[in-house]
């Protein structure tokens, strides 16, 4: 008898989906499907099952097939409808109609709480006002000297690992990237360079690799269920690290800022946050809000730039005339002297070795918006509210229409040479109004530790070497190399 009731349960809940999804299903049958398994009631779920490495061949396969469809496929996560687009006119359409951010982006709520970079546009319009002055020039060519202090830092850490086998330079810039940013962004000196077992970036590693596979798992998007869940303490625990590591230091900075003389306020603001602190007569801000939107910054601007110059980095290796190109410039611009904010706009083969890095391996790879009205996407497509649109960066870099039939290959001179004239062909940082604020600032970043890098130390491939093809990627939020970023240092003579 108890499985009759089961059984008609089911049957209802089954009917009930079918009737809830209807606008999607018709949309769904307008357009191809992946390649995955398509399975009853979970759809295409399980083809995202497994660990950060199952999950992102899944997304290369989702993109790869988005291209072989003129740049849209659209797959199911139970009952969530996904249309995935890699075509920069859809992407363009997409960014410019659709400003909310997917649902799907609150399991990293417990970090950033309502951050403007997932925020609601409710949220996000108003902060972007108060942040996006922050971002100017001039305060960020001021930060010039920390990104050069701190790269000379991590250049003394690695000299203990020169001609002595593989090293993981990820976690050696990651350690720089966290340092600069904190000091640049919180005013406060982390030293996590000289402290390998910092809490704060082994926190924030474990947050992105669990946060991430939350995210496709949609049994887990449900805060009450995943409080179940074996990986929530960890989840919990990694995020409160965080939050009370910022909380601390704003209310630090807010308590010596007010103590200070008022004439000279403008000579001690410095980081950003005292930007923020100070920011409409010191009425911009909350607490909470600050510690949002500080965190975005720190840890967004962390991660960005550390997966940035490590890709960088890995590909020079990979590719040596590649490096000896960058290094002949960075010798010929720089000599011996220290980074400075003029040079780092003269590096121009530098920056296009960064920009194909970039495109090959966008640290964010993919982007989720939530359409809030009907609005057309292509011929006989009509997106309606409560549907994703997963804009897929990685297969939108490659293309072939726009970047030509070597769009797998690393070929840095395609920036120097004729690269696409369409504005949302390339977007490592995003476009339009939602556009990552912090670009230029990473880019300044990742110039400043990777012309240091090269111009002290030759980047060799690893003992197992690097294969002939594609360098193998994970996915925790960031995209993240299989092998740790492993390659081999020798000091240049």
């Amino acid at each position: 008898m108890l499985w009759i009731i089961c059984l008609f349960l089911l049957t209802l809940l089954l009917l009930l989906m079918k009737w809830k999804n209807r606008k999607f299903a018709k949309i769904a049958q307008q357009l191809p499907e992946p390649s995955f398994t398509k399975l009853p009631i979970l759809g295409h779920a399980a083809s995202v099952w497994g660990d950060n490495e199952d999950l992102m061949r899944s997304l290369e396969q989702l993109g790869r097939d988005a291209l072989a469809n003129g740049g849209i496929v659209s797959a199911w996560l139970v009952s969530k409808l996904v249309i995935a687009v890699a075509d920069p006119d859809m992407v363009e359409m997409v960014m410019k109609g659709c400003l909310e951010k997917d649902d799907l982006y609150k399991v990293v709520r417990e970090l950033i709480g309502y951050g403007s970079i997932f925020a609601p546009v409710s949220i996000w319009r108003p902060r972007r006002k108060i942040l996006a002055p922050i971002f100017a020039p001039k305060t960020l060519n001021s930060f010039i000297p920390i990104f050069s202090k701190q790269s000379d830092i991590l250049l003394d850490k690695l000299q203990g690992d020169v001609d002595n086998g593989d090293v993981s330079i990820f976690d050696k810039v990651t350690g720089y990237s966290m340092d600069s940013v904190c000091e640049t962004t919180l005013g406060t000196e982390v030293n996590s360079q000289s402290q390998p077992q910092h809490p704060v970036p082994r926190s924030f590693a474990l947050f992105c690799k669990l946060a991430a596979l939350r995210m496709v798992r949609p049994w887990f998007h449900s805060d009450s269920i995943y409080k179940w869940s074996s990986d929530y303490p960890q989840f919990k625990s990694s995020a409160e690290v965080l939050k009370q590591f910022v909380r601390k230091i704003i209310i630090s900075r807010r308590e010596n800022l007010r103590k200070s003389d008022p004439i000279q306020k403008v000579i001690k603001v410095q980081s950003l946050l005292d930007l923020l602190i100070t920011s409409e007569g010191g009425k911009g801000f909350s607490d909470l809000e600050l510690q949002e939107e500080t965190l975005v910054v720190v840890l967004a601007g962390t991660d960005t730039s550390a997966v940035g110059a490590s890709f960088a980095a890995l590909l020079m290796a990979k590719h040596p005339k590649v490096q000896e190109k960058v290094y002949n410039e960075v010798i010929d611009i720089l000599g011996d002297k220290p980074v400075q904010a003029e040079d780092l706009l003269k590096l121009k083969y530098l920056e296009a070795v960064l920009k194909e890095s970039l495109r090959l391996y966008p640290p964010v790879c993919l982007v989720m918006r939530n359409p809030t009205q009907d609005f057309t996407l292509a011929p006989g497509v009509t997106l309606v509210p409560g549907l994703t649109v997963l804009i897929h960066i990685r297969a939108l870099h490659r293309n072939m229409k726009y970047w030509g039939g070597d769009a797998d290959t690393f070929r840095p001179e395609r920036f120097l040479e004729d690269p696409p004239t369409h504005p949302f062909a390339y977007i490592p940082f995003g476009k339009g109004s939602r556009m990552c604020l912090g670009a230029e600032y990473a880019m300044m970043s990742m110039k400043t530790v990777l012309a240091s890098l090269v111009r002290r130390y030759r980047l060799l491939p690893p003992t197992a070497g690097f294969g002939s093809g594609e360098l193998p990627t994970r996915c925790e939020i960031m995209l993240k190399h299989v092998g740790n970023f492993q390659l081999q240092l020798q000091l240049r003579k």
